[in-house]
């Protein structure tokens, strides 16, 4: 069940998420290291059973806020058939056997934007719940 703060203090609905990512040694011949990003849970659940092992690493203390001006965004991510969450991560330079998701978003523009930017950017399917949270305040 996700716990979500529906009008906090300045009145932007936000959940705590935490997302699992995967790491695969030399997926490609060009790639030492590959990730994917698995899901994106509440805060509080438990890692499901079938993507615990030493590569998937659990990220926690993100926070998904929506914001009146990406309610167009939302209404396409929703109206898409299969509305997802999107994932920013970065891999660091230093240690290419390391990477991190910065930032999730459920705005189909915000996305676009990391995207235009250059930034890594993958989605997992959105949870019917999450789905209606995001219809009420759309």
């Amino acid at each position: 069940m996700l716990h979500v703060n529906p009008w906090s203090a300045d009145e932007h609905p936000r959940v705590r998420v935490s997302v699992l990512m995967r790491r695969r040694a030399n997926p490609s011949a060009w790639q030492a290291w590959g990730f994917e990003v698995l899901q994106v849970l509440p805060a509080h659940a438990h890692t499901p059973e079938q993507d615990r092992g030493p590569d998937v690493a659990r990220h926690d203390g993100l926070e998904v806020g929506l914001f009146k001006d990406e309610a167009e965004g939302y209404y396409l991510n929703l109206s898409s058939g299969n509305p997802v969450w999107f994932v920013m991560w970065r891999q660091d330079d230093a240690d290419p056997s390391r990477a991190w998701p910065e930032m999730v978003t459920l705005s189909y523009h915000e996305a676009a934007r990391w995207l235009d930017a250059q930034e890594r950017v993958d989605n997992v399917p959105l949870e019917a719940a999450v789905a209606q949270w995001l219809a009420q305040y759309t």
